[in-house]
């Protein structure tokens, strides 16, 4: 019964501590600068910069975005401990 309980409490707590909102508009405020700035030294600098900056800052939001979601995107973890406990309540 503990087991559950805490597994609750860490779910619940994954909801609560989100990534907040400000921090969110920073990073794009970021990012769009950092792609502003490519742009402005393009005649300079490889072409492939074009593509690999933008890139990777979209890989980068996707990625921390996913883990910000508790319940869903690409990234999934099995809860193990709840499908254990549920396997040794069948059991008994």
């Amino acid at each position: 019964m503990n087991d559950v309980l805490n597994s609750h409490g860490y779910t619940q707590g994954a909801w609560w501590n989100r990534i907040p909102t400000a921090a969110w508009l920073m990073l794009f405020a970021i990012a769009t600068f950092a792609n502003v700035m490519i742009g402005f030294d393009a005649r300079t600098r490889h072409r492939g910069m074009f593509l690999i900056l933008p890139l990777v800052v979209a890989i980068s939001f996707f990625l921390i975005a996913d883990i910000d979601s508790p319940r869903g995107g690409a990234i999934r973890v099995r809860p193990q401990n709840l499908e254990a406990l549920q396997q040794s309540l069948r059991a008994h």
